[in-house]
């Protein structure tokens, strides 16, 4: 097979979608990899690293569109690469289509095969290639909400952890799955008063046994959001349902009981995001204020380590990169049931139910796309 591996072009995303060890791994079993020139510098892979791997540099993203039959890369594709893609051709990647009608619809035109790294699920209900950039995005919320806190960036001007005498930051996670569990950490670790809130009970109880003891753990619903925001620092919005977009937990009117300069970081941003006022903001304009309140909103919060973000990611992409490569999508999708998850859109068809309802579009069971 010809794996393509183009340039990212979203505004300040450095990651690569294949690191030369990929490149390696999959030449050797006899596939053709095609890089984009100038590919992995933002990850700090440099062009020679990939031709020593055994990969075929290119000077365009339309050369490696063009020649490949399976495109791997790292965010959803954009309008400048709409027309790149082929019919019948493989895009491998994170799309989150719920929360762009525009993508959906261009992807469904393409009659492309979508799998989404986002949908891909275990039989434990794991989000497998989700998961390493969960891990980074809620780390770094905690970072980028201790900093935008400081006064100068417009915050309330409270050092997260405090010192003697003085109370620390209030943070407040809403959602316990990854990014809610790694925020926490970070928050707790940093000496902060931190609040986590999930509505799976189960999973507050597993929260209780792994998480330091200066977090307490709350149950998510509406009026107990509404009470804690009145006087949390932070606020990290950390909510996740597979595929499918993010509900509004809060809504512009409860930005009015909250104090001035809290900072909010909605993670979900790319699902839609799960505050009402959220809108999806870039490295380069991190943040804006409604109602004196900061949010930051980066639909791309991995990017700005990409270093740490592409090599996660890749050491879990990889095994199904190698399956599509060997056994080809439809035979691949078949015989792993967590690899089929992935199947969003397939020859023009939504075979994603939560996409499919996001825009009220037709749903095609995933089964009747994998005969033989």
């Amino acid at each position: 097979m010809k794996i393509g591996v183009p340039r990212e072009i979203k505004p300040d995303e450095n990651r690569v979608g294949m690191i030369p060890s990929g490149v390696l791994e999959l030449v050797q079993l006899g596939h053709q990899v095609i890089v984009e020139k100038g590919a992995g510098e933002g990850s700090n892979f440099a062009d020679e690293e990939y031709i020593a791997a055994g990969a075929t540099i290119v000077s365009d993203a339309e050369s490696v569109y063009g020649a490949a039959d399976m495109i791997v890369k790292v965010k959803e594709p954009i309008q400048p690469e709409y027309s790149l893609i082929r019919e019948g051709q493989v895009i491998f990647t994170y799309f989150h289509f719920a929360s762009s009608r525009p993508l959906t619809e261009a992807m469904i035109q393409s009659k492309a095969i979508c799998i989404a790294y986002e949908t891909v699920e275990d039989n434990n209900g794991v989000l497998p290639l989700l998961v390493p950039m969960s891990e980074v995005a809620g780390r770094m919320a905690v970072q980028e909400g201790a900093k935008y806190l400081e006064r100068p960036m417009g915050g309330r001007g409270i050092l997260l952890g405090g010192v003697p005498g003085v109370k620390p930051a209030k943070v407040l996670i809403i959602g316990g799955g990854v990014v809610g569990t790694q925020a926490a950490k970070m928050a707790a670790g940093l000496g902060a008063d931190v609040t986590v809130m999930d509505i799976d009970l189960h999973r507050l109880r597993y929260l209780a046994d792994i998480l330091p003891k200066n977090v307490r753990l709350i149950m998510s619903n509406r009026y107990n959001i509404a009470d804690e925001i009145k006087d949390s620092d932070l606020i990290v919005g950390a909510v996740l349902i597979p595929g499918a977009k993010a509900p509004h937990l809060i809504t512009r009117p409860m930005l009015k009981s909250m104090r001035k300069g809290t900072v909010l970081v909605d993670v979900a941003v790319d699902q839609g995001g799960c505050i009402e006022t959220c809108m999806p903001t870039t490295h380069a304009n991190p943040i804006y204020e409604v109602d004196g309140i900061v949010h930051y909103c980066v639909a791309n919060m991995p990017g700005a380590v990409p270093v740490t973000s592409t090599v996660a990611l890749t050491n879990a992409t990889m095994p199904y990169v190698v399956k599509l490569a060997e056994m080809g999508w439809k035979v691949a999708c078949r015989q792993d049931p967590s690899l089929k998850k992935g199947l969003n859109i397939v020859d023009g068809k939504v075979v994603y139910k939560a996409v499919a309802e996001a825009f009220d579009l037709p749903y095609v069971e995933v089964n009747e796309v994998l005969v033989l």
